[in-house]
């Protein structure tokens, strides 16, 4: 049986993504459903102990046995009742649970895929938007638009984004869509243009089916700057519509309109275009920008998250004189970023990031968690549910989100931060070679990131690589000292561990 994709009564799944459909149609299943119903069904009638399923579905988290009845019982009401009227999911009494019903394999789509007709998590992916008049001044404003829309698209539950780090990677590379969909592994594309005439701005866009490179559908529209906002938002529902019409009216989730200010979102998408390029003095810069469109327009979410990631990159890397302050400015930007737009992923992971780093890792966990529940394949989420789990000392627990993170954002500005905290978590939960296989990929991302390569001098001088721990150790002081390396806390909350690594640092370093 293919245990990646299975068919029982209405119903198929796939195992592979959580996505569930009845009728070729999709069911919100959310993220707990699915992983209970991929270890029912992957027990092909077997008996599942709850402690097996509560940590298939809770991993790394000590949580109530009640939480597990009320989600086998909510995945029961969605599955309704087999043909036969029986229960889809038997209790066996004082053991767990099984899967009672017959299950079968589902026909694999063309080239190995999984496809149901409009029905399959399908992904998509928002390529940088090109600016033809070469004004370099306005580029952030092209990249605006195209961030604009990966946060739109991310609201569709039924779609899996493809993260801004992947999309934007090789800006001046192939635009082929075939060889641009296998590389982000995506179904469809969108790419646009924008251009100025005085006051006027002309933006088009193209969605593209990946494996056929045929055109989807595009259109141009010609506004003034200040309507910016009245468009991109519906550029963002006219792309779901036109990738499947039905699911976007039974699924689609509204979005926060925006409040009109063009002069704070223009701030805003200067502010963000400096943040990405993750220095001391764009950080400082980026702020700048975000506290004037706070000023300017206290309503606009978008501000409020940016103005709580800034300061806890600030405090995240060394880069302030007062922390405390810089992280109560970022915890009140993401609960009013929060109150302005609950359902915005980006608005819960911007609290997550501030708690991690303000000494609130149990914060940092619901807030994370609710992101990915808000978007299932949202990166950051699953990225900052691991650093807060490592923060708090659950290396185990740590692992599977940190790796889901960066599959899902490869090619991340911070992706040295990122990596660090999977090294760690892989090695403080006895896998040190794991660690290292880690570390092998993250030399490419950040070869000059010297806490990255005091790892890697940790975990050889842990296995008996002398050599090579003198090597990393030689390599990472021969580079200029960081003012901070995003490990702050996770040596603040995890006194022992931090011990064991400044030990098997000064071996390295004799």
């Amino acid at each position: 049986m293919n245990s990646q994709h299975i068919a029982f009564g209405h119903f198929e799944f796939s195992a592979e993504n959580g996505c569930l459909l009845r009728d070729d149609r999709p069911v919100a299943i959310g993220a707990r459903g699915a992983s209970l119903l991929a270890v029912l069904l992957a027990a092909q009638g077997g008996v599942v102990s709850k402690s097996a399923l509560m940590d298939a579905v809770w991993p790394g988290l000590a949580v109530e046995e009640s939480n597990l009845s009320v989600q086998i019982a909510a995945l029961r009401k969605l599955l309704g009742p087999a043909s036969d009227g029986s229960e889809w999911i038997a209790t066996v009494p004082r053991v767990g649970y099984r899967f009672s019903g017959r299950v079968e394999s589902a026909c694999d789509g063309t080239d190995g895929e999984w496809h149901a007709q409009a029905g399959s998590k399908l992904g998509i992916a928002v390529l940088p938007f090109e600016n033809p008049g070469g004004d370099a001044e306005k580029q952030y404003l092209a990249d605006g638009i195209a961030d604009n829309l990966i946060i739109a698209l991310t609201r569709f539950r039924w779609l899996r984004v493809a993260s801004r780090g992947a999309s934007f990677k090789d800006r001046n590379g192939s635009r082929d869509p075939r060889a641009v969909g296998l590389a982000l592994g995506v179904n469809f594309l969108v790419d646009g243009a924008i251009r100025y005439t005085g006051d006027r701005i002309r933006i088009s866009v193209h969605l593209a089916e990946a494996t056929k490179g045929a055109t989807v559908w595009s259109e141009h529209y010609d506004l003034q700057l200040a309507e910016i906002f009245a468009v991109q938002d519906a550029i963002a529902e006219r792309i779901a519509a036109a990738v499947e019409p039905e699911l976007l009216l039974r699924h689609g989730l509204a979005v926060a309109p925006h409040t009109g200010n063009i002069t704070a979102w223009d701030l805003v998408r200067q502010g963000t275009f400096n943040f990405h390029k993750v220095s001391k003095p764009t950080h400082l810069l980026a702020r700048r920008f975000f506290r004037e469109a706070v000023e300017l327009d206290p309503m606009l979410p978008e501000a409020q998250i940016w103005r709580a990631r800034v300061n806890a990159g600030l405090i995240a890397y060394g880069w302030t004189d007062d922390p405390a302050a810089d992280g109560q400015e970022g915890l009140t930007a993401a609960l009013r970023a929060i109150y302005l737009d609950a359902r915005n992923p980006y608005s819960h992971y911007a609290l997550a990031i501030v708690s991690a780093y303000t000494g609130r890792a149990d914060q940092a966990i619901l807030a994370a968690e609710r992101s990915i529940e808000l978007g299932s394949s949202f990166a950051l989420g699953h990225l900052v549910l691991g650093m807060a789990r490592l923060f708090s000392g659950d290396a185990a627990g740590a692992r599977r989100p940190l790796s889901r993170g960066l599959e899902l954002n490869p090619h991340d500005p911070q992706n040295g931060v990122w990596f660090s905290l999977l090294m760690l978590a892989l090695f403080f939960s006895d896998d040190v070679e794991g660690a290292l296989e880690v570390g092998h990929t993250a030399l490419k991302a950040r070869p000059d990131w010297p806490a990255l390569l005091r790892i890697h001098a940790c975990c050889h001088m842990d296995l008996g690589n002398i050599e090579q721990a003198r090597r990393f150790a030689a390599a990472a002081s021969s580079l200029p000292e960081a003012a901070g390396d995003a490990l702050g806390p996770f040596r603040e909350g995890n006194t022992e561990w931090a011990a064991r690594l400044e030990q098997l640092l000064r071996e390295a370093e004799l």
